[in-house]
This record gives structure tokens, sequence and C-alpha cells, in this order.
């Protein structure tokens, strides 16, 4: 019995410990998530990879596939492209906000803001971060909102907080 509980002991502590070591960066966590390939793709072509695997931190409210497929086709694959680059990283780094926002942390400020907290992104706009109808949402430039559907992805360099819809600055 206590070799059984040594050995349970033991594979716990490693499989805990492999965990603690393999985290990567926010954008590690993103390419290893299927759900979000579009979102990777769109960070290579506006070249920001790099940039959101430094030091940060980060916070990255991040859109899945599903939330770029509300953007018109056509639309999309013209943001892709090399020459709206710019028009790209506007959009992407509205996404993100400098410093490591966990899920309580957004909780806190909107009891402190009394529902409503606005952020700026790294985009050097304002996005609101709000509660309603029991959820938390984000309120772009445009007045569209986006829920949260998922908290507190973390990695080495910040955290992620998953999106429904792409927001978009002005």
């Amino acid at each position: 019995m206590k070799k059984l509980v040594f050995v349970f002991t033991t594979l716990v502590a490693l499989t805990f410990s492999q965990k603690a070591t393999a985290q990567g960066t926010i954008v590690d966590a993103a390419v290893s998530n299927e759900n979000f390939t579009t979102l990777v793709a769109a960070l290579k072509a506006a070249d920001l990879v790099e940039a959101l695997q430094g030091d940060g931190p980060f916070t990255v409210f991040a859109p899945t596939n599903d939330a770029f497929a509300k953007i018109d086709e056509a639309t999309l694959g013209n943001l892709l492209k090399p020459e709206n680059k710019e028009t790209l990283s506007k959009i992407l780094t509205y996404h993100v906000v400098s410093g490591k926002l966990m899920a309580s942390d957004v909780v806190a400020a909107l009891k402190k803001g009394k529902g409503k907290v606005e952020l700026e992104t790294l985009a050097g706009q304002m996005i609101t971060v709000m509660q309603k109808d029991g959820k938390i949402w984000l309120k772009d430039q445009a007045g569209n909102y986006s829920e949260i559907t998922a908290t507190d992805v973390a990695g080495s360099n910040g955290v992620i907080h998953v999106i429904d819809t792409v927001v978009m600055p002005k």
C-alpha cells in the first residue's frame, strides 16, 4: 500500500511540475488551441506574434474562429492581405490591454465601477467591460457587444479571455 501511495504521489508531482514548466506565452496558448486558428493567422499577417511573445504582461480578449466567421468572408480575406497590415494591426491591438487582468480583477473593477469599467487598449482606444444580463461583455467604440465566454487562459506573459465577436476600434 505504501508503495502504491508513493508511486501515485510521484506521478501527481511529476504531472504538476511538467504542466508548470511547460506553460508558454499567450501566443503559444493560442497556437495550441484549434479554436484560434484565424486569430493566429491574423497575428502572423499583422506581424504581431513576436510582440505578443514579449515580456508583457498582456491581457488578450481573443476572438474564436466562430467570432471571425461573423465578419464577411471577403472583408476578412481583404484584411489579411499585406497591404492592409496596418488596419489589421489596429483591430488586433484593440483586443489587447497592457497588464495581466485575471477574471477576478475584472469582476473587482466592475464592482468598483458599478458594473462598467473602461480599459485602454494597445491600439490607444478605450474599450468598455460591462456586466449585463448576468454576463460579462465588451462594448467597442461602435457600440457593438462581445460576450466573454471563457476566462483565465494563462500564459507566462499574460492571460487570454475568450470572446464570441470581434470588437472594432474607430
